[in-house]
């Protein structure tokens, strides 16, 4: 019998048998092994011979259901993420609209909200859209400038 050592103690090397039975349990079977498991067995049986229509047509079934499958899924958007500056007042008005839509039973994201106010402002006419821009405040952009040496030393 042969053993195994893993540094601190001696086992018995597994069996073949073993080594199979660990190896179906790492790999669980999916939709596109099942295909190729197919494919396989059906090249084996038309090399011995025997006619493997049955199982060609499995495997045909399965990858036009794989085909069906990719061209129904719709596209994802691409996320872009960025960052903004806004008053403090402004910012509060975001946590008030949170407020008033989980008080009507929708939970809702600052970017779900920020999303909705784009398409209300895309909804208005231009001259209304330019008459609600001129009413925001402009803000200084960037972040704020990092505190000076003393402000640190004065902790001491």
């Amino acid at each position: 019998m042969a053993t195994v050592s893993n540094g601190r103690t001696r086992a018995p090397a597994p069996t073949a048998a073993q080594k199979k039975a660990a190896a179906a349990v790492k790999r669980p079977v999916t939709r596109a092994r099942k295909t190729q498991t197919a494919v396989k067995a059906a090249k084996v049986e038309t090399v011995k011979g025997v006619v493997a229509a049955p199982k060609a047509e499995k495997a045909e079934k399965v990858e036009k259901v794989e085909k069906v499958d990719k061209a129904q899924k719709p596209a994802k958007a691409k996320v872009v993420r960025d960052s903004f500056t806004m008053p403090e007042w402004d910012y509060a008005k975001l946590a008030e609209l949170k407020r008033r839509c989980l008080n009507g039973g929708a939970h809702v994201k600052k970017s779900e909200l920020l999303r909705a106010g784009l398409k209300m402002l895309e909804s208005l006419p231009e001259r209304q859209l330019l008459a609600v821009v001129a009413q925001v405040e402009t803000v200084k952009t960037g972040r704020p400038a990092k505190r000076k040496a003393r402000d640190g030393a004065s902790g001491q």
